[in-house]
């Protein structure tokens, strides 16, 4: 875990591939309690350190996730992840070339809960919610294709599911049709980018970290 940004009401760290953001019935040490204990020791907070979570991401998933420190913060930044005035930007490398350099993609998502996977349809099914991203693709390797993608909505696995449905599994992600593994068991997504205005200064936060650079990719 790396810190990226804190101040009063908020922090942001980066996220390693295989930790969880918050505690599962694994009964793994979730990264929510590893950022407490850094709180606790920087500032020797006595007792309990609180710690709001306000979005997850996958376990196999790296990149920026966004806590926060008090009670304010907490709900107001639970409010802006709902309304969508959190902007996050991910990085996926893929192994096929998108029929198009960029679009936008709307599936209907079915969870289902016993697999942890969705599955996309093309129109509205039963139990189904609405899943809407754009992607753009930025750089290319030898043997993979780097795409920036936008999400308008949130749903479970939508990145992976929606990539996937339109033939451009993410590297690493054997759940959608992946035709290996990473050998760390990561797959290649990250959340590369969060903007948002400040719950409580009201500046304007843009923070972003770097990823997949041993890939060499080349703009496009």
């Amino acid at each position: 875990m790396t810190v990226i940004y804190e101040d009063n009401h908020v922090i942001v760290v980066n996220k390693e591939s295989g930790e969880i953001v918050q505690g599962d019935k694994t009964g793994d040490s979730p990264l929510s309690d590893t950022v407490k204990e850094y709180i606790r020791v920087k500032y020797a907070k006595p007792g309990n350190v609180f710690l709001g979570v306000v979005h997850r991401l996958d376990r196999p998933v790296s990149g920026l996730v966004v806590f926060a420190r008090t009670s304010k913060a907490l709900s107001r930044l639970c409010d802006m992840f709902r309304k969508g005035e959190v902007h996050k930007t991910y990085w996926a490398v893929v192994a096929n070339r998108p029929l198009a350099d960029e679009g936008t993609l709307e599936h209907w998502l079915v969870r289902n809960e016993k697999q942890n996977k969705s599955y996309a349809y093309d129109h509205e099914v039963r139990n189904s919610k609405k899943a809407v991203l754009k992607y753009r693709l930025i750089g290319k390797s030898e043997r993979y294709w780097l795409v920036e993608v936008n999400l308008l909505t949130g749903r479970h696995h939508q990145i992976r599911c929606q990539l996937a449905a339109m033939g451009c599994p993410i590297k690493g992600d054997l759940k959608y049709g992946a035709r290996r593994s990473n050998p760390d068991g990561s797959i290649s997504l990250m959340s590369r980018r969060v903007e948002f205005v400040h719950p409580v200064s009201h500046q304007n936060i843009d923070l972003k970290v770097d990823g997949f650079e041993s890939f060499c990719f080349k703009p496009v």
